[in-house]
């Protein structure tokens, strides 16, 4: 099978406008993925395994992520936020989550005892789901048993 001058010309184009495609997008991963190592490094002065494990590809959105929900333009303080991450972390359960979480919370100035009420609202949550999941209470008449409920306690509040 022949093919024209022609037709081996654009299929080298072609390759070749591939490959320098794929070089420039491997060299802007690149880019981003040492700016977002630079930046975790004088974040923390160190690269947590956290960051270390996590696909070179993907770092950068990932760290990205982790930057823009620790804001301090974020609606919920700090100490907060921590303390909700720990409720969570102990439901799951996660050691690591549960370490960093308690630690940033009372590097926030959260207290023992919130940290500990904290724990327990997780469980309380996990305790109801539950009860209600396994007994396959119906999701919409809970809806209105609930803002009934709402309702009374918002009218007798009043009083």
């Amino acid at each position: 099978m022949k093919h024209s001058i022609k037709t081996i010309i654009k299929q080298m184009v072609f390759i070749i406008s591939g490959l320098l495609i794929t070089m420039t997008v491997a060299a802007q991963d690149n880019e981003a993925y040492e700016k977002a190592i630079n930046e975790i490094q004088q974040q923390f002065g160190t690269i947590p395994s956290m960051f270390e494990v996590y696909p070179n590809h993907a770092l950068p959105g990932a760290w990205e992520n982790f930057k823009q929900l620790s804001s301090p333009d974020n609606k919920i303080p700090p100490k907060y936020r921590e303390l909700i991450q720990l409720a969570v972390a102990s439901q799951i359960p996660c050691d690591y989550c549960i370490y960093f979480h308690i630690a940033s919370a009372k590097a926030f100035g959260a207290t023992d005892e919130e940290i500990q009420e904290a724990i327990a609202h997780g469980a309380s949550t996990r305790q109801w789901s539950m009860i209600l999941q396994g007994n396959q209470v119906d999701f919409e008449e809970f809806k209105l048993e609930f803002d009934a409920m709402m309702k009374f306690m918002s009218e007798n509040s009043k009083e």
